[in-house]
């Protein structure tokens, strides 16, 4: 697919959509046994969040965990924008509005303080924990 006809397509998908993202992942093999093929097609499906990241991935939520009063946190793909060898939308406003706001937002929260906090941290886990929130405020 061109780069063009991909801009295209994801100019079409709107927070809250569910997609179905084609890409090729990238692999370790050995050359003895993969007969010479190292693309590794994926098909991956969620709920489009949107393009984020200094080197553009498209975010898909897979799944999304409320623990109790709002408390919420959400397991995510990031796919590298360059991989993406097509993008299909299953179903336009899949998801409720309201949770489009909080998918959207945990990815756009990230303050100064958060990433200070991140490159002090030696523990990965302790900059997610940060991100979880409730009723859709930073925690």
């Amino acid at each position: 697919m061109s780069k063009n006809s991909l801009v295209s397509q994801l100019e079409l998908c709107k927070p809250g959509d569910l997609v179905c993202c084609m890409w090729t992942d990238a692999s370790i093999g050995k050359t003895s046994t993969n007969g010479g093929v190292i693309d590794v097609p994926v098909r991956s499906w969620g709920i489009f969040v949107g393009v984020f990241g200094k080197r553009k991935h498209i975010i898909l939520a897979q799944n999304s965990f409320e623990y109790a009063d709002g408390l919420c946190d959400l397991d995510y793909t990031a796919i590298p924008l360059g991989w993406v060898e097509d993008v299909q939308i299953i179903a336009q406003h899949y998801t409720p509005e309201d949770a489009v706001r909080s998918l959207v937002s945990s990815f756009v929260r990230c303050d100064e303080e958060q990433k200070k906090s991140f490159s002090r941290s030696n523990r990965p886990r302790a900059f997610f924990q940060r991100r979880l929130s409730i009723h859709g405020w930073p925690s």
